[in-house]
């Protein structure tokens, strides 16, 4: 009888994987915003687009074209005193299929005394069987100010694509000279039940949040709420004016949130 050697298993290939960072620091010259330092690394790029506006524009670009289990973006903007900075993102970004562990997106803003940040980065769209760990974390000093935008899509509508397995976990820390002013966490898990309950989802496959942190935010309310559509709602607490919204399609989104 022949014998044959049984080799041993080798273990699986390492896949290859997403990193990125990137940071950016603003600073106030004769009236506007300029930029004062960039740092960018491997997916992670910052493009400074030409406006005629006295606020600097920055887009963050995940040059992967996409995020899936294993990858990791990391975000970091100051706006020094003085100063408005706008950021956002020249596409939706896409979480495809994960075959092990969660994307990692952290994202850290910093705006200095009488500063403003808008963070308006497009729709984030969650494939089926995605996994997504986010987290914005926020430091305000004294006359700081902040409006910030998430928007998600659950499954690609034209694919009549539900998702029932994406997962996502969105954990949100405000913060003024050091105290915690605003805290949220946004969990979908793959349970049925976010999807139909009147208090979740309610049936929709889209949703956004916005959080506006300034000394006048009371006096905002009025307006916004005359803006809504019926599946929607806002409140102010102290400076903080947060605003949530409800869509059946990516497009109804995006209709009651631009304005």
């Amino acid at each position: 009888m022949a014998a044959f050697a049984t080799a041993e298993a080798s273990p699986p290939p390492a896949l290859q994987r997403a990193r990125g960072e990137a940071r950016v620091v603003v600073a106030s010259r004769d009236g506007r915003t300029e930029i004062r330092s960039l740092y960018q690394e491997g997916c992670a790029k910052v493009r400074l687009p030409h406006t005629h506006s006295p606020a600097l524009q920055a887009v963050l670009m995940n040059t992967a074209g996409g995020l899936t289990g294993g990858d990791h973006l990391e975000w970091t903007a100051t706006a020094l005193p003085g100063t408005t900075l706008a950021l956002t993102t020249p596409a939706c970004e896409r979480v495809y299929r994960s075959i092990g562990g969660a994307a990692r997106v952290q994202n850290r803003l910093m705006a200095k005394a009488g500063a403003h940040i808008d963070w308006l980065p497009q729709e984030t769209i969650l494939f089926e069987g995605s996994r997504l760990d986010r987290r914005l974390e926020v430091d305000l000093d004294d006359g700081a100010t902040l409006t910030a935008v998430e928007a998600v899509l659950i499954g690609r509508e034209a694919m009549g694509e539900a998702a029932p397995n994406a997962r996502l976990r969105d954990i949100w820390r405000i913060r003024r000279n050091g105290r915690l002013l605003h805290a949220e966490a946004t969990v979908l898990d793959g349970d049925p039940a976010e999807r139909v309950g009147l208090s979740l989802l309610d049936g929709a496959i889209a949703f956004a949040t916005v959080l506006h942190i300034a000394p006048d935010a009371e006096f905002k309310l009025a307006a916004v709420r005359a803006l809504l559509p019926e599946c929607g709602g806002a409140s102010v607490i102290g400076e903080r004016l947060t605003v949530r919204l409800l869509a059946t399609s990516g497009l109804a989104l995006r209709r009651s949130l631009s304005p």
